[in-house]
């Protein structure tokens, strides 16, 4: 027989005795290569019927945006912005493109206070940081202020000193392949 945990939105405002309390964990490598180890966790936490919320900030795609969500059976959301192209050289983003990021990140805070996931992936994070498409102080806002309950996993290589003390687990995948 195999157990599940849940947490009902009613009970993430319960003191922590009647809840899980979310944990941050930062996976990092000098290269862009560890999305399958977080993908693979985030389907495992997703196929015990918990929500998950995976948010990829540089990977634009057809019919993307917050109007286009990717789902993955009934319990796994995927966001990417609304624009077309994968983003990496800072030199060659559009204004559009930083608004779309930007309606992202502002979707993403107001919907996880809903409490319908237990867990939040925010892939490439440090990179988004790096290219200015997020400020360090507001993902550190958004951990702080995120639900009791709420698992969060940071993606990217080179993450801020900043977020990684705050984390919980910290992931370094050093083999280049």
């Amino acid at each position: 027989m195999v157990a599940q945990l849940s947490v009902s939105v009613s009970e993430a405002s319960l003191p922590l005795t009647y809840g899980v309390e979310g944990v941050v964990q930062v996976f990092t490598c000098p290269q862009r290569h560890f999305f399958a180890t977080v993908i693979a966790q985030a389907l495992r936490v997703a196929a015990q019927g918990s929500g998950v919320l995976v948010v990829q900030f540089l990977k634009g795609g057809i019919q993307t945006g917050i109007e286009h969500p990717i789902q993955l059976g009934q319990h796994l959301t995927w966001w990417r912005p609304a624009f077309q192209r994968c983003l990496g050289d800072p030199q060659t983003i559009t204004p559009e493109e930083k608004a779309a990021v930007r309606q992202l990140w502002e979707h993403l805070q107001g919907t996880v206070q809903g409490g319908q996931y237990r867990l939040v992936v925010l892939d490439e994070v440090s990179v988004a940081i790096q290219l200015g498409l997020l400020s360090e102080a507001e993902v550190l806002n958004f951990l702080k202020h995120r639900p009791r309950t709420l698992d969060v996993m940071l993606t990217g290589p080179e993450m801020p000193p900043s977020l990684l003390a705050i984390a919980d687990q910290v992931t370094e995948l050093r083999r280049l392949i």
